[in-house]
């Protein structure tokens, strides 16, 4: 009897010992992951991660299923992504807001050195648009108008300290106009406002107005992005028209939880990469509004700071606050 369960216990002392190479060992991933996203279905941004997720998913041999989990501007998703598990099976989707926004203007419950950025999947041009009817054709004349009569033109936003709100805070630091922001609760009932004249500007994402610009409900003044947006070829930059540093657009990414294996990290961002190569999904996420981009790590992580310290500034210089 003592030697029968001496070998018992000799033989689960070698499984045990076996199990963790076993599981070193094991390929990644081995079943499906999850994706959350911060933002309800059916947005922008839900779009976008509902594009990428099947060509993803194919590239690394299992199905990725997304969770929406909405709330507070997206830090509720963004929380939860960074607090999952770091076992390679839970990713999010990073947004702009509650990363290099909202930490200036509140107390987000996570620490922004704590994201693990693995790769940057679209960029977002902000459209600076006006209502047909407005005498304005290009940027300067709007501009120029504006200055001619300070504090009686309006910008609608899609709320206090979005982007569309963000990007216009930084036209009137770079030109000098004295616009009122009117907040709404979100960027289509900004638009609404827009077409019936209610406000005079929205600088927003080009994913939200395509539809409109498209229909001639709105008109694109410029695109605030260091190139034009193949979307809208016809339509110039800021730059071109002489304000380089309006720069506005939303970047878009996949993050994980703290302590995810770098090795896997490496894996995810490289098939992030390899999914936006392919064509098909290229012309998909262009017709939405965005410009496919895929970045290492190390990039998307300096893109992220660097946008912090600019929207940080913006906000501090125009006292931007959530009331």
């Amino acid at each position: 009897m003592k030697k029968t369960c001496a070998s018992i216990a000799a033989a689960l002392l070698l499984a045990a010992s076996l199990l963790p190479a076993a599981r070193a060992g094991e390929s990644w991933p081995s079943q499906p992951i999850r994706l959350i996203v911060p933002y309800p279905p059916g947005g922008s941004v839900d779009n976008l991660a509902r594009l990428l997720a099947p060509v993803l998913g194919k590239r690394l041999g299992q199905s990725i299923v997304i969770e929406n989990r909405a709330g507070a501007s997206g830090t509720i998703g963004v929380d939860a992504t960074i607090r999952a598990a770091p076992d390679g099976y839970t990713f999010g989707f990073g947004v702009p807001g509650a990363i290099s926004g909202l930490p200036h203007v509140m107390k987000v419950p996570y620490d922004l050195a704590k994201i693990q950025y693995v790769s940057l999947v679209a960029r977002v041009p902000q459209a600076i648009m006006v209502n047909p009817s407005n005498p304005a054709r290009t940027l300067p004349d709007f501009v120029a108008a504006a200055k001619a009569a300070p504090g009686r033109y309006n910008y609608g936003s899609a709320g206090n300290v979005t982007t569309p709100h963000l990007g216009g805070e930084l036209l009137k630091q770079q030109t000098g106009i004295d616009l009122v922001h009117v907040p709404y609760k979100g960027a289509s009932p900004a638009l609404t406002a827009l077409m019936a004249n209610e406000v005079q500007m929205f600088a927003g994402d080009v994913s939200a107005a395509l539809g409109f610009i498209r229909s001639g409900k709105v008109r694109p003044l410029a695109v605030s992005s260091p190139e034009r947006f193949e979307g809208l070829p016809d339509v110039p930059t800021t730059g071109e028209l002489g304000y380089p540093g309006v720069i506005v657009e939303s970047n878009y990414g996949i993050i994980a939880p703290t302590g995810t294996p770098p090795a896997i990290v490496g894996q995810m961002a490289e098939a992030v990469a390899a999914a936006l190569a392919e064509p098909a999904l290229h012309r998909q996420i262009v017709a939405q509004g965005a410009v496919p981009q895929a970045t290492t790590p190390q990039a998307y992580r300096q893109l992220m700071e660097d946008e912090s310290r600019k929207w940080g500034e913006v906000i501090r210089k125009g006292k931007l606050g959530l009331q």
